[in-house]
């Protein structure tokens, strides 16, 4: 069993900053692109960045120059930094993970249960 276990949403003033985890743990053979999404009240769910295991990186329009996405394989976290946060960017924010768990190597693709990030003044 494999489970994703995120942290670091909050409140937040326009142009703060803050930095999401998402730690996998359990039976995990290996990881391979590792992501964040978000939804906001109303809309529909949305890419924010990912990474993929040779550490490549995209990110949404919106979010260029602002988020960073990383990741630490020994730790099995992928992080998200958040600076210059806006208004726009309150939602819900996801992390996605792509890999093979042990012992029968089967592909999965594992969602975190979501933190609430606000950005409000």
């Amino acid at each position: 069993q494999v489970q994703l276990v995120e942290s670091g949403g909050g409140l937040v003033r326009p142009g703060g900053s803050l930095r999401l985890s998402c730690a996998a743990s359990g039976s995990i053979f290996s990881i391979n692109a590792m992501g964040w999404y978000r939804q906001a009240p109303g809309k529909e769910r949305e890419l924010v960045a990912g990474i993929t295991s040779g550490s490549s990186t995209n990110y949404a329009d919106s979010v260029k120059g602002r988020f960073t996405i990383s990741r630490d394989n020994a730790k099995n976290t992928v992080y998200l930094q958040m600076n210059g946060l806006e208004p726009e960017d309150t939602a819900v924010y996801f992390c996605n993970v792509h890999g093979r768990i042990l012992p029968t190597l089967r592909y999965l693709e594992l969602w975190g249960q979501g933190t609430l990030v606000t950005v409000s003044s």
